[in-house]
């Protein structure tokens, strides 16, 4: 019975740090302890990958011109300064191709199969990381600028062929308590047995409380738009800022060694 409360408690404390998670953008400079940061990325490697085969890599950044270089590949977001630790997360092939070839196996994992294993991997590997930093009273963000300038990244971590990161974050002790972001309801993202497609009337149902909120207000205002959904296509994520980001990224899975696809 004593360890069947003693889980539960366990469980319960995950899920409140599940169910409290904010994305923290100004951070206290204190230090993080190894003894903590070595557990939180230990608990990173206890994440499931394909075949066990653990096809991914972090890069802790602390260094304070490093940081900086990344800071500006970052388009300058003041908290990859602030914050004491920042972490790219690799797809990565590299190991694991060096030791099948030393241990007379031939790799064939310079395909994009490969490269979409490896970043599921790696994916898998931040999110335990991001649960256990919060566990330890942390705070993180994630940078989706590591897709964009994923080239200028690789270039400053010295990423090898076969390495290409897929995600990053911040991470530190947090200096503000932001509110909670809205999240859509399940009913918008959840499917039962098969997927059922979306009527006009389900849209706006789902998007009916995010498009009510105070601060969409105060986007399409900034904004001069009219809906919500214009902010996104016109302002935050254009169709040419994708198509651009989108052929550098592809540029460099092809220059990492990734889209041999014959054969």
């Amino acid at each position: 019975m004593v360890t069947g409360k003693f889980n539960s408690l366990k469980h319960t404390g995950m899920l409140e740090t599940i169910f409290n998670h904010r994305s923290i953008r100004k951070y206290k400079s204190d230090p993080i302890d190894d003894l903590i940061m070595n557990k939180i990325v230990e608990a990173g490697t206890r994440a499931s990958t394909t075949g066990n085969m653990q096809v991914y890599s972090m890069v802790i950044t602390r260094d304070e011109r490093i940081r900086e270089k990344l800071w500006m590949a970052h388009f300058r977001q003041d908290m990859v300064l602030q914050a004491p630790v920042h972490i790219t997360f690799c797809a990565d092939f590299n190991r694991f191709n060096k030791w099948c070839l030393q241990r007379n196996a031939r790799p064939g994992y310079d395909n994009f199969l490969s490269f979409f294993t490896a970043a599921i991997d790696a994916l898998l590997v931040s999110q335990n990381v991001v649960l256990a930093a919060e566990a330890h009273g942390l705070g993180i963000c994630y940078l989706g600028t590591v897709i964009y300038m994923a080239d200028r990244i690789a270039e400053i971590l010295e990423l090898p062929v076969a390495v290409v990161p897929v995600a990053a974050i911040v991470m530190g002790y947090p200096d503000e308590i932001p509110e909670m972001t809205d999240r859509l309801p399940l009913k918008g993202v959840i499917h039962k047995e098969k997927y059922s497609d979306y009527s006009a009337e389900a849209i706006n149902e789902i998007y009916a409380g995010k498009e009510a909120l105070e601060l969409t207000a105060q986007l399409l205002k900034e904004n001069n738009k009219e809906t919500l959904a214009q902010v996104f296509t016109d302002n935050r994520y254009p169709r040419k800022d994708n198509v651009h980001f989108s052929n550098r990224f592809l540029r460099l899975i092809e220059n990492q060694g990734f889209m041999n696809n014959e054969e």
